[in-house]
């Protein structure tokens, strides 16, 4: 304090070399460089700029305090703006998704309430006493199905509840609702009506009631389960069946390919989606995973692309195209119609073990066809067919003529059989350039029976 108050009129102060300590002042006669010598004096610290002496400890410390303090503030600061910011568009996102869902839900509500009969939760745990175990007749890709009795005095129904859990079963649902919800077509499955609510829990329940099938799926008929008592639950389908049958398919595909307003590609054909009514009429079923197809034109004519593509199917029926990103197109249907139509008149289904090192079900049927056609043919369906043939005679004696009608009748039976088989191996063609559509299938199967007939 006493060399900063040094009078003003002093000229010139020499310290040089006394071995000082501590800061040099900065007023006074310390605030001209040139006024004051300091040399010498190696503890000194602070002062004017000019001296270029280190800064005093309590002056780093407090620069250095007061930059940690402004980092310190810059770094919450700029937290708490980023967690601000990130947040807001969290909070923001999710206010749109539930707004989004909520409306869609609503849509979905009203959609499904102007097209089919309103029908409760508590209406569908009722009619299948709870869901039982004992009310179950089979399970799929996205749910379990029930047969029930919703209101007394009216026929039974199959209730197919989704699993909510299960990704994509409320897309499934709607899928099966639109694709269904404006199709009339005999041999495609009816839907009775729909229930999307929430069950007793307040979970998501989404359930579509569609007409029971009494004979159940082609499933169970062309691979017989037996029964605790060893015997089978189904018969076996004679050959005249099989073919109504896959008439029956084909038409049903005829029209969803052909037909309707805008193609729908059902993307899962195989015998468990095929159910079978009283009177063994084929109804398609198990639109979960069906897609609407936009036709577009281009330079070079028509092609055909997904409104979504989400690949997906049963092993042994999905196309190989589908396998290296090829959007689902009516080709990809006719290839698993292919496959059906084989498994139908072999027995055997795509996945047997049987087929390994390169054979498939398709190549079989193919090598087959030359001359070999009724070596791979069920077996089940032949001993059903050659029942049907034998003679009805008073004599155990057959005479010439019964024996040249029933060769007449045995070549006419494989070369129905034959032409069968060629349609599936030609729908099942590895690549979909070369498969046949279903309008050609359904005509060469039309006149499959037709031969057969004239037996």
């Amino acid at each position: 304090m006493f060399l900063q108050n040094l009078s003003s009129s002093l000229q010139k102060l020499d310290l040089s070399f006394n071995n000082f300590e501590g800061a040099v002042p900065t007023v006074g006669l310390f605030h001209n460089a040139n006024a004051f010598s300091i040399l010498g004096n190696t503890k000194l610290c602070g002062g004017i700029p000019e001296l270029k002496l280190p800064l005093c400890p309590d002056h780093k410390q407090k620069n250095s305090n007061k930059k940690h303090q402004i980092s310190l503030h810059l770094k919450v600061a700029i937290g708490v703006i980023v967690s601000t910011i990130v947040l807001a568009a969290v909070l923001l996102a999710e206010f749109g998704w539930v707004r989004r869902r909520r409306k869609n839900g609503i849509d979905q509500m009203h959609n499904l309430h102007d097209h089919y009969e309103r029908v409760s939760f508590l209406d569908l745990h009722r009619a299948t006493d709870g869901f039982s175990a004992a009310n179950s007749i089979g399970t799929g890709h996205f749910g379990s199905v029930f047969k029930a009795i919703i209101r007394e005095g009216t026929d039974p129904v199959a209730v197919k509840v989704l699993n909510m859990i299960e990704h994509k079963a409320s897309k499934s649902f709607m899928a099966e609702c639109e694709a269904l919800r404006n199709v009339r077509h005999r041999n495609l499955m009816k839907i009775v009506t729909a229930c999307s609510t929430v069950d007793f829990q307040g979970n998501d329940f989404k359930a579509i009631i569609f007409k029971f099938m009494s004979n159940g799926s082609l499933e169970n008929w062309l691979h017989p389960v037996r029964s605790e008592n060893g015997r089978y639950l189904t018969e076996n389908l004679n050959l005249s069946r099989r073919l109504n049958i896959a008439i029956d398919v084909a038409s049903a595909f005829d029209y969803l390919h052909n037909q309707c307003e805008t193609p729908i590609i059902h993307c899962d054909l195989k015998p468990s989606n095929i159910l079978l009514d009283e009177d063994m009429v084929a109804h398609v079923g198990d639109f979960g995973l069906a897609k609407f197809l936009q036709r577009k034109i281009n330079d070079t004519g028509t092609s055909n692309s997904m409104s979504s593509f989400s690949p997906r199917g049963t092993v042994g029926y999905i196309p190989p195209e589908y396998g290296i990103g090829v959007k689902p197109s009516t080709q990809g249907d006719m290839y698993s119609y292919g496959v059906l139509l084989l498994e139908m008149f072999t027995g055997k289904r795509p996945t047997d073990e049987v087929f390994q090192d390169g054979l498939d079900l398709h190549k079989l049927c193919e090598i087959a066809l030359h001359k070999r056609v009724m070596k791979i043919i069920d077996t089940h369906m032949l001993e059903l067919e050659q029942e049907g043939n034998e003679p009805h005679q008073d004599t155990h004696v057959i005479n010439t003529e019964s024996r040249r009608g029933m060769r007449q009748e045995n070549g006419k039976v494989e070369e129905c059989i034959s032409s069968i088989v060629k349609v599936g191996v030609g729908c099942s063609m590895p690549s979909p350039s070369e498969r046949i559509d279903i309008k050609d299938a359904l005509k060469e199967l039309l006149a499959a029976k037709k031969l057969y007939e004239s037996r």
